[in-house]
């Protein structure tokens, strides 16, 4: 006879047996990390105190985590604080973007920007929408007409994910913007989202290159045969990392993007740290024209300014030189650009930030009287629509942005770009971490982010009294001084762009 009493004091005393069992294996393991710490003599922590010394490690890791949602304020955390972030989530998802009671931003610090009201802003009726402009109307068999102000940066496939660049492509596509390769190749996830494309070349010509990693003509031509593929950018440098190539993790290169790039599958990939064939002003602009009379289509460059001198000699040699040879645009990103992986000392402290090199480059091509010829393009930090408005009032003719679209894709700034553990799926290949990136769904949020832009730099423009962004200049805009006075940017910059 089956007795329920003794059944259930069997599976008890079985429970107890596996519960006696893990504990003991678990008093073993902390044995065996106990003699594992006292006796090794790398870190000192550990061999002073044995065990707990390991959760130092584990405190220190759950730190980055814990910092963004509960000990730093709004405008408190870096690269991008909550904020920033905030911003371009609501604007996303198209919701609410107001905020009550007064702002949390301290107007009073050196350096801050505010926008100069006019006392009769232009009516909504009187609006205009940004007009178009043309790169490389004169000079190249097809030049690129686009009325875009916020467009995709360079992200790579590899770098970014599948699912990742659809929705970027998808996204951009809706809102009309453009999309950057990034240095890795002209993926077929580039191309099925329909949006315009930049095809950037960087220092290993990635998806342009032969068999010796040399530029390749018969590549070139192969990629511009795209409709889609718009504009090409020689990439010399960028924020996070001036002077050093890019760099991806061997566990990164799938057979797939090994195609794509030209090289082998499950290596590191590591490009130069600048294009070995240029190596002066001259070799740039002998490039910059062959690239163009190969493929028939705009071409410009993208570099961090460092050398404020650099920009004004270009200028010079263009001139000798003449105007077929010019970049059709300058990328300027800046020296808080962002990347998945780049040395501390690179990211912290070479290169000028956008701020200074920007009316630097628009100054200098004015002074040169090249402003008609050569559009600027600025990068670096450039998320919300005060820093685009920023931008186009020192000059710009349009700004890019990778880390904001980041974001808009629901990016938590994990800080795990440079690994493969990507918890939103965005800078992962673990297909189990993509499933929560679902392109169709987050293609609609890059496109409300794009929109969302545009509308609030318009309100600021029109707060102005402009019609439109694009009429915005350095008369709009005044930077707070160290006595707490602001100045006009135009009398810090006199120089004024007359295209802009």
């Amino acid at each position: 006879m089956f007795h329920a009493d003794s059944f259930g004091l069997e599976v008890l005393g079985w429970l107890a047996a596996i519960f006696i069992f893990v504990v003991g294996l678990f008093i073993l393991f902390l044995i065996g990390v106990f003699i594992a710490d006292i006796t090794q003599t790398k870190h000192a922590i550990r061999r002073n105190y044995p065990v707990i010394g390991h959760l130092r490690y584990f405190f220190e890791h759950i730190g980055t985590f814990f910092r963004q949602y509960f000990f730093t304020m709004d405008r408190e955390e870096m690269p991008f604080n909550r904020a920033q972030r905030s911003w371009v989530y609501r604007a996303a998802k198209n919701i609410d973007n107001t905020i009550a009671f007064g702002s949390t931003r301290d107007l009073h610090p050196s350096g801050t920007v505010l926008f100069v009201n006019h006392p009769f802003p232009t009516l909504g009726k009187d609006a205009v929408e940004p007009r178009n402009v043309t790169i490389s109307e004169s000079y190249a068999d097809k030049p690129y007409i686009t009325s875009s102000i916020f467009n995709i940066s360079g992200m790579s496939y590899g770098a970014i994910s599948k699912p990742a660049v659809l929705a970027l492509s998808y996204g951009a596509r809706k809102a009309g913007s453009w999309m950057n390769t990034g240095e890795g190749g002209l993926s077929p996830f580039h191309l099925e989202g329909g949006a315009d494309i930049v095809f950037q070349i960087g220092t290993a010509k990635y998806g342009v290159r032969n068999e010796a990693g040399n530029l390749s003509d018969q590549q070139l031509r192969q990629v511009a045969a795209h409709e889609q593929v718009r504009m090409f950018e020689l990439k010399l440098s960028q924020g996070a990392k001036p002077g050093k190539g890019g760099i991806l993790p061997a566990e990164k290169v799938s057979k797939a993007i090994a195609d794509i790039r030209g090289i082998p599958a499950g290596k590191d990939s590591i490009s130069p740290n600048r294009h070995p064939e240029i190596q002066n002003n001259d070799d740039l602009l002998n490039m910059i024209h062959h690239i163009r009379t190969v493929t028939g289509k705009p071409v410009g460059f993208k570099a961090v300014v460092g050398d404020t001198h650099w920009i004004d000699e270009l200028c010079k040699c263009i001139n000798q030189r003449g105007r077929e040879y010019a970049p059709d645009f300058i990328t300027i990103d800046s020296a808080d650009g962002g990347t998945g992986a780049a040395p501390q000392s690179l990211m912290d402290y070479v290169g000028l930030p956008i701020q200074e090199s920007l009316p630097l480059v628009v100054d200098s091509l004015v002074n040169h009287d090249l402003r008609e010829r050569i559009k600027v393009i600025a990068s670096g930090k450039l998320i919300n629509p005060s820093e685009v408005a920023w931008a186009l009032c020192m000059g710009a003719d349009f700004i890019v942005s990778a880390r904001g679209f980041m974001f808009a894709l629901g990016c938590i700034q994990a800080l795990q770009c440079n690994k493969n553990t990507c918890p939103t799926g965005i800078t992962t290949h673990d297909a189990k971490l993509q499933k929560g990136l679902v392109a169709e769904q987050k293609s609609s949020r890059v496109q409300n982010y794009i929109n969302n832009i545009v509308y609030e730099v318009g309100l600021i423009a029109h707060a102005c009294g402009v019609r439109s962004p694009r009429e915005l200049n350095r008369s709009h805009a005044r930077v707070v001084l160290e006595n707490g006075t602001s100045i006009s940017l135009a009398e810090i910059y006199p120089c004024q762009s007359s295209v802009h």
